[in-house]
């Protein structure tokens, strides 16, 4: 990724996004670039992933629902009675035609870090754990602990988040979308099968 068009980017979701989710906007894509480092992965790709990731937040349900029917994007009748989620799928479709990105490993991550997928990439995860654990958030109840586990290990932080989200989306009776759940068992059996495997 080219700095000046990093730096384009930035400047524009200043003006689109409001002054709170662009405050986090900046959080995810910083958080990205740490979570980069670590595991050896390419900074600039992160940050570009953590920068357009909510580039489609600034819409209502009303206006999420209406482009996507323009762009022929697919919505679940789930999504259909729930517009918000379908930010990540609106926000990909902008990354590539509006903001000319055209790496498949960014779209993918900006696609699905809300409810994350089987079988992640390694920029999938960062950006997935990015979200959820940059410097701004404050509300998680193992905030801290998945912050640490982040640098240590990434499946781990990605097991303990999906956990917990979907434990207070029960708690709060809200709409689960059934990739979070799909995400969650297959880690789940992916760590199991890596224990297994370890003490054998």
């Amino acid at each position: 990724m080219k700095e000046n068009n990093s730096k384009l980017i930035q400047k524009e979701l200043y003006l689109k996004l409001d002054k709170k989710r662009y405050k986090h906007t900046m959080g995810v894509a910083y958080t990205a670039a740490a979570l980069a480092m670590c595991y050896g992965f390419s900074v600039e790709k992160a940050q570009m992933a953590g920068l357009l990731h909510d580039c489609a937040k600034c819409y209502s349900a009303s206006k999420l629902l209406e482009k996507c029917d323009k762009f022929n994007i697919t919505v679940t009748d789930t999504e259909r009675g729930n517009p918000y989620l379908l930010h990540a799928k609106l926000g990909a479709f902008l990354a590539m035609h509006k903001y000319g990105v055209k790496d498949t490993e960014i779209i993918s991550a900006i696609l699905h870090h809300t409810t994350g997928k089987p079988d992640m990439s390694l920029l999938d995860k960062i950006i997935f754990v990015a979200d959820y654990i940059e410097p701004g958030r404050s509300k998680a109840p193992r905030l801290a602990q998945i912050r640490q586990m982040a640098f240590s290990d990434l499946d781990r932080a990605v097991i303990m988040i999906l956990a917990d989200t979907l434990e207070y989306l029960r708690q709060e009776e809200q709409v689960i979308d059934s990739m979070t759940e799909k995400t969650y068992e297959y880690y789940l059996e992916a760590m199991k099968e890596q224990q297994e495997g370890g003490i054998a």
